[in-house]
């Protein structure tokens, strides 16, 4: 694009905050970490927000004014405001892309967009081999053909999630586990990817490749069309009938 991207990093901020370990990793929260290195980039532009400001950051101001909304969330999933959840499907459906982290699977946000129930296996405190099993697609791009990350959480099938557009990324992990790790999804004109690593107990966020893959997907789900308002239908006149059309 020839144009900034406005960029939104949410995070709930919390784990931060309550373990010394996690404040270690992330000493200004994973939100700071993204914001960090999303900055370092001339055609992308960040704002960050938090679940403890008022309507979590995410007024209808915020998102108007946001492009990509990048979106990590764990403990506070079922806290979250339904008012907010439901802003944030509409300016998807409108054009805003969404670029859901790691728990943010089970957040009402995605649940909202994808309409299944999101669950999937789960294991703490293992090894990920992530696997690029789709070269060709822009998320893609100057991505190894892996990635090798020696501490991650698994995650593993059965995901249930709709059918995706395109499974940019797999993962496989040390007990034998995999999972579809980086998945695309349109909903009205908006673009979604969900990336399935990223949980707080382990750097992830400061190894290069993923960051990489992260900002590929800011400019993958930058809007092509953005709707100024939320998706209905329309009645038009006929121009026939009315003759606006007569040879």
């Amino acid at each position: 694009m020839d144009k900034t991207i406005r960029v939104t990093v949410w995070n709930e901020y919390v784990h931060e905050r309550e373990y010394e370990k996690i404040k270690e990793i992330y000493p200004e929260g994973i939100h700071g970490c993204i914001a960090g290195f999303l900055k370092e980039e001339a055609d992308i532009a960040v704002r960050t927000a938090t679940f403890d400001m008022p309507e979590h950051g995410l007024t209808e101001e915020v998102l108007c004014d946001t492009d990509v909304l990048i979106f990590w969330s764990h403990a506070k999933q079922e806290e979250f405001s339904d008012e907010v959840a439901e802003r944030i499907k509409e300016h998807v459906q409108m054009g805003m892309g969404l670029i859901a982290l790691h728990s943010a699977h089970f957040s009402k946000v995605l649940k909202k967009l994808l309409g299944t129930s999101m669950t999937l296996k789960w294991r703490h405190g293992d090894r990920e081999r992530l696997w690029c099993i789709n070269p060709a697609h822009p998320i893609a791009a100057g991505i190894p053909e892996q990635i090798e990350l020696t501490q991650e959480e698994m995650y593993g099938e059965y995901f249930d999630i709709p059918k995706p557009d395109d499974v940019i990324f797999s993962g496989w992990f040390s007990g034998g586990e995999v999972f579809r790790s980086g998945c695309t999804f349109t909903r009205g004109c908006g673009k979604i990817f969900y990336f399935q690593p990223g949980h707080e107990e382990y750097p992830i966020y400061y190894v290069p490749e993923i960051q990489q893959i992260i900002k590929n997907a800011v400019r993958f789900c930058a809007p092509i069309q953005r709707r100024k308002q939320k998706m209905e239908c329309i009645h038009v006149e006929n121009p026939y009938e009315s003759g606006a059309n007569e040879l």
